[in-house]
């Protein structure tokens, strides 16, 4: 399915403009958007060569060094696009700067990256690992590490605005 079509087919024909502007941080940028599509999942997306390469996260990123996230790599995202779009099915659910330990292209393409998330709700290392059956997110063990860690409805607005989707109020 085409980017242009899945966006159009999720929005049902309207395509609204950005709510908000986000300052452009330093360095390469990431969004996570909480998103109801047919199922409610995260999309975390990162800065790479000027696109955003995108995964779906069905039960989204985690604190904790010891659980390991489905991700499922979809289409590149445009940058202009995705990094501050809000609407009825989707909030900005975090965003900031993305630091990768080496450069993100080739990493990727080898199946493993390590990074650094500076964000408003995540924080410190995360790895992106390719397997047979897709890609795992999970945590680094590190400073900003949270063992056992569950994220709460109190957590699951938007870090941008006062928005919520609908099956959070």
């Amino acid at each position: 399915m085409d980017r242009a079509h899945h966006h159009r087919g999720v929005h049902r024909g309207v395509r609204a403009e950005p709510l908000v502007t986000v300052p452009v941080p330093a360095g390469l940028r990431y969004v996570v958007n909480r998103h109801r599509a047919t199922t409610l999942h995260f999309d975390l997306r990162l800065e790479v060569d000027g696109t955003l390469a995108s995964w779906a996260v069905p039960k989204g990123p985690s604190l904790d060094p010891g659980v390991k996230r489905l991700a499922i790599q979809v289409d590149d995202h445009d940058l202009a696009e995705h990094l501050a779009y809000e609407d009825d099915h989707k909030v900005v659910w975090d965003t900031g700067r993305f630091e990768p330990a080496t450069d993100p292209a080739p990493s990727l393409a080898a199946g493993h990256l390590r990074f650094a998330l500076d964000g408003v709700k995540l924080h410190g290392g995360f790895a992106l690992t390719r397997t047979r059956l897709g890609w795992l997110l999970s945590k680094l063990a590190d400073g900003h590490a949270v063992p056992g860690h569950v994220w709460t409805s109190a957590d699951h607005g938007s870090v941008l605005s006062d928005r919520r989707l609908a099956a959070d109020t």
